[in-house]
């Protein structure tokens, strides 16, 4: 078995026990903020003015939170939901993450939105990730259903982040993270995020 093979494994074992730590996102740390999805690729399948069902009861009798906001689109499965939201939060420079975070804000609901909006609020006053001119850049390597938890996941990505105009991540070596995400289905059956919370 690979090194990288067992720190996946590791990771996802640790994502039950993770769950039940409570930490919440203040605000999207420059090192992972979002890449500002474009309507294009980030969401494969949206559908304007798309707004959440009154909570829908599920096969495996889960009722879903009801949220009151409009979302611009979503995702025809819960895996697809977070592979995307992921990804595009994980890529991007000082001159987009803003957009992005933005982007992702809007087509999420609940904690996740407000995540996301702070995130964005905060990236456009971050002078030295502007003036450093900042990219992070990563991989999401595994997506895994939490235990115990309806529509929750464990997300791994590896990461890397660099700065042209700033010598604060010479030789930083890729690094490993795991955060939670929540989807939740909204009209016309799509899927959404509606909490975001990463944890290492």
């Amino acid at each position: 078995m690979t090194g990288r093979r067992r720190l996946l494994l590791a990771a996802l074992a640790l994502a039950p026990a993770l769950s039940g730590c409570g930490l919440s996102l203040g605000g999207a740390r420059p090192r992972t903020a979002p890449p500002a999805p474009s309507t294009a690729t980030a969401l494969t399948t949206p559908s304007a003015g798309t707004t959440p069902t009154a909570p829908p009861t599920h096969t495996d009798g889960y009722s879903a939170p009801a949220y009151h906001q409009s979302v611009i689109g979503g995702w025809r499965s819960p895996v697809q939901a977070v592979e995307v939201f992921t990804a595009t939060y994980i890529n991007w420079t000082a001159a987009t993450v803003t957009a992005r975070l933005q982007a992702l804000a809007e087509v999420s609901v609940g904690q996740a939105r407000s995540a996301m909006s702070l995130a964005a609020s905060e990236t456009a006053r971050d002078y030295e990730l502007q003036h450093g001119e900042v990219t992070n850049s990563g991989t999401v390597e595994a997506i895994a259903p939490v235990r115990g938890r309806n529509h929750e996941y464990a997300v791994i990505t590896q990461e890397r982040t660099s700065a042209a105009r700033s010598g604060a991540y010479r030789g930083l070596a890729p690094a490993w993270h795991v955060t939670l995400a929540t989807v939740t289905r909204v009209s016309g059956g799509l899927w959404v995020l509606s909490q975001w919370q990463p944890e290492s």
